[in-house]
């Protein structure tokens, strides 16, 4: 059976659990947010203006690229287009924090690259996923809405993180008690999800990994290469490159997650995608900031040994 053919399998519970937990990650995102966040729009322009710029409009352009490149199927092309027009990751901050980036910086760029996704993924989707040569004619087959996404966007992302940004705004000492709970126990939930939901359709999984495994590795490159690139060029200093680089390279590949099964039934390409991603970023993330930290203390070393 061909992998644009192959329909996982997931009762309505679990699906419901997947929306829960996607959502509780948003509020975990949003509890971390303060309203002086968005005001890094006109304190620190420059490195937000690269950061939005990079995930929205070169990040799913470049994957479009991609798809043709490596000239994957159908389901497996429209999966790597989806998970390039998920908003940030819900781990970039750490990320950021444990490379020694800007994690302030970090913090405001997740929150006004969440808030813009509501509104330009289900566009940049729709707009990405129709040109497709293959990927489209699955579009065309569920007839899909961007209007319907966007509301399913506006339910699992944007009501609980508008929630998030009033309670932790409203109650600060609180929020601080509960915000790494919150954080951590949605990380976990998602990742367990992930693995039942690879165990539960592990013959599947098996039977075409392979085809998946190299285009996520090259997607995942691609994403944390153009962020570092983008912030290059644009002459962003070290630690703010850092951050942008995560910020563009860790997707929310959890909401993808559960686009693929909301709006096409579980496809089996884009679905394997969404789901390895979520893994393989992390694993990627995690090895790129222990290296990228090492690297910095090492240098910072050099440079205190250096007499004045």
């Amino acid at each position: 059976m061909n992998i644009d053919d192959v329909v996982l399998n997931f009762n309505p519970g679990s699906l419901l659990a997947l929306d829960i937990v996607i959502a509780l990650i948003m509020f975990g995102i949003a509890l971390a947010v303060k309203v002086e966040d968005f005001k890094a729009v006109i304190t620190m322009p420059k490195a937000i203006t690269v950061a939005i710029a990079a995930q929205f409009l070169l990040l799913p352009a470049v994957t479009f690229g991609l798809t043709l490149l490596l000239q994957v199927g159908p389901s497996i092309a429209l999966g790597m287009i989806l998970v390039a027009c998920c908003p940030p990751g819900n781990i970039s901050q750490v990320l950021t924090n444990q490379a020694r980036g800007n994690v302030a910086l970090s913090v405001s760029m997740t929150a006004i690259g969440n808030l813009l996704a509501i509104f330009l993924m289900p566009l940049n989707f729709a707009l990405w996923g129709s040109l497709h040569p293959t990927a489209s004619k699955i579009l065309e087959a569920v007839q899909l809405d961007a209007l319907d996404m966007l509301l399913k966007i506006v339910l699992i992302i944007g009501l609980p993180f508008a929630l998030g940004i009033l309670i932790g705004n409203r109650w600060p000492a609180l929020t601080a008690k509960v915000q790494p709970w919150v954080r951590g126990i949605s990380l976990v939930a998602l990742l367990a999800f992930i693995v039942f939901a690879l165990v539960g359709n592990w013959a599947y999984f098996m039977a075409y990994i392979g085809v998946v495994l190299l285009a996520v590795f090259l997607h995942d490159a691609v994403a944390l290469a153009l962020g570092y690139a983008t912030s290059k060029a644009t002459r962003l200093d070290v630690p703010s490159t850092k951050a942008v680089t995560f910020e563009v390279g860790i997707r929310n590949a959890g909401l993808g997650l559960g686009l693929v099964f909301a709006f096409f039934d579980g496809l089996g390409g884009m679905a394997i995608v969404a789901g390895w991603w979520g893994i393989w970023d992390i694993v990627a993330g995690l090895a790129l900031a222990t290296v990228w930290s090492r690297f910095t203390v090492r240098k910072n070393r050099e440079k205190a040994a250096v007499p004045a």
